[in-house]
């Protein structure tokens, strides 16, 4: 472990950026050799309407990556941006891999014509989203997935209870009138979906749209926790599962089989199997699916009976550190 003084040795980066990108294809090989190059793992996605993902590294590789982005004039913002950059520090690699992939979309609404490089709501600095949301006629609504929300959410906060990102359009045209629901706020972990979501809902007709700037991740580090209106953890897409709000690893785990965050309660639970099952999963995950997951958790053992790293997730019974 390192001396609490130190930086943990290893960066973790979500970023991401909204701009037009007709040569994206062309761009997917270069940018995975460049993380191959530097030691940085994670997945990147693509798409003609940008660049969307989370990396982690070295400090000196993921910057270097930066740096060969931000090279290219369309991307030049994205580490000086807190909308579009966020970093945190953690003791182990989170990532197995090394991805880019290309992508028809980089957060998927699945609504044509919906495009933030064309309209989008209006940014909110995380020191004065407390204001915001504590406005009796803003509509708060959590665009994140409903596994997201059970873990962590803001305080009155509305949740969708949606599966995907897919289904919130629906979501809103089932809840919600634009002439009767005139301010509307929306947040999510990183910034991307609801910057995406607010396009929708301008779209949509609604007259006033605010989204939070970095999203959640931004809001923790900027604002004291005693200020704080978030409760709970952030639920976060790489091996750490979830972060406090001092952007800490959190208590969670990660079940392999359905990948919901699960509490130390649900590990204690007769429904749970390591990498096989939980209790959010026992009783939905096909037999075809169930098997797949023996087979992953037989391979992660013998992994680890070998002292070897094993890429498919670490064991869920190890202790948080």
């Amino acid at each position: 472990m390192p001396h609490p003084t130190e930086t943990p040795p290893i960066l973790v980066a979500a970023m991401y950026k909204f701009v037009t990108l007709d040569d994206f294809e062309a761009l997917r090989e270069p940018l995975r050799q460049t993380m191959l190059d530097n030691g940085v793992k994670g997945t990147l996605l693509l798409a003609r309407e940008g660049i969307n993902g989370t990396v982690a590294g070295p400090r000196t590789g993921v910057e270097a990556l930066l740096a060969w982005l931000t090279a290219d004039p369309r991307l030049r913002d994205i580490p000086h941006n807190a909308a579009h950059y966020k970093a945190s520090y953690c003791d182990e690699m989170p990532f197995y891999r090394t991805k880019v992939k290309l992508k028809k979309e980089i957060v998927t609404l699945g609504v044509p014509g919906i495009d933030p490089n064309d309209t989008v709501g209006t940014y909110v600095e995380p020191e004065q989203w407390n204001d915001i949301i504590a406005d009796p006629e803003v509509l708060v609504i959590d665009t994140r997935n409903d596994y997201e929300v059970d873990i962590g959410s803001f305080e009155g906060a509305i949740d969708p209870k949606t599966a995907t990102f897919r289904e919130f359009p629906d979501y809103v045209r089932a809840h919600y009138d634009p002439t009767r629901h005139k301010k509307v706020a929306m947040f999510c972990t990183g910034g991307i979906r609801c910057e995406k979501a607010s396009s929708f809902m301008l779209k949509e007709g609604f007259d006033e749209v605010y989204h939070l700037k970095g999203g959640v991740l931004n809001y923790l580090e900027k604002v004291p926790e005693e200020q704080s209106l978030w409760r709970g953890e952030c639920f976060v897409f790489d091996n750490r599962v979830t972060v406090r709000h001092d952007l800490s690893e959190g208590e969670f785990e990660q079940c392999h089989a359905c990948r919901r965050p699960i509490s130390a309660e649900d590990m204690r639970s007769p429904d749970y199997e390591p990498g096989i099952s939980c209790p959010h999963c026992i009783d939905s995950l096909p037999e075809k699916t169930r098997a797949a997951a023996r087979e992953r958790q037989r391979q992660i053992e013998l992994a680890i009976a070998r002292g070897k790293p094993h890429p498919l997730g670490r064991d869920p019974r190890d202790s948080k550190r």
